[in-house]
């Protein structure tokens, strides 16, 4: 009986936590290049002289879907979006992380910004001399076009990178990471589409029906819970007769 509470209990966190990653899946449902968070489960012994026998879940969030998601577009010269596999390159609030996001926007010293953080190049940040047009290329090359002049010129060229969809998770600011935490290294093979962005891809459907899963585990786990108390309360009767 004492065993079957610390299964309740642990199942109920669990069901509770993982609630909680669909939900914040759900709520990024339209925002460009997020990778919806997946949850994994696995077994933890308790530590102590006699728990040898309970075992409880520890919850991990710490995955990520690699799955694309659908390319939109907008027409727009600084909307990139990469085709297949790989990600851009920024520089973070803690280093260099990287993002499936390519909404670049110009900040007041014309250095090119994906929600506010430095995109980086080849050469470091990227920042636009005065210009007239910008142009991203299929292998990322970022070429502007002067005022008073007809031919492009090249100012430098996306950082763009690869890794095994297993070989990454977010860090704190919700960027993608190496999990050794290693930088990535430049990766020739990347192509990307100027003129589009790509989106979540979080399923809305997928994401409902694992949380109505969750909430029907939940209700088991206290069902189980209350049977526990029963037979407890029953038990200390028996004790006491």
């Amino acid at each position: 009986m004492d065993a079957l509470i610390y299964t309740a209990m642990s199942g109920a966190e669990r069901a509770l936590r993982g609630q909680q990653v669909h939900a914040n899946n759900l709520a990024n449902l339209d925002t460009s290049g997020f990778r919806a968070n997946l949850e994994l489960a696995t077994a933890a012994a308790l530590p102590g002289y006699g728990y040898d026998d309970r075992h409880m879940s520890r919850m991990q969030a710490n995955a990520v879907n690699g799955r694309q998601g659908a390319l939109k577009p907008t027409g727009r010269e600084l909307d990139v979006a990469i085709s297949g596999a790989g990600m851009f390159a920024v520089q973070g609030p803690t280093g260099e992380a990287y993002t499936r996001a390519g909404g670049i926007t110009l900040d007041a010293d014309g250095t090119m910004t994906v929600n506010g953080m430095p995109l980086l190049g080849e050469g470091g940040a990227l920042t636009l001399p005065i210009h007239t047009r910008v142009e991203i290329g299929q292998d990322g090359t970022v070429s502007i076009q002067v005022p008073g002049q007809a031919q492009m010129q090249v100012i430098d060229k996306l950082k763009l990178v690869k890794a095994e969809t297993a070989e990454l998770t977010k860090n704190e600011a919700g960027l993608l990471v190496a999990r050794d935490g290693q930088l990535l290294n430049t990766d020739n093979t990347v192509q990307v589409r100027s003129g589009h962005l790509e989106g979540s891809n979080v399923s809305a459907v997928e994401e409902m029906v694992a949380v109505m899963s969750l909430n029907r585990t939940f209700e088991i786990q206290m069902k189980l819970f209350k049977a526990s108390d029963s037979m407890n309360e029953a038990g200390n009767r028996l004790l006491g007769a």
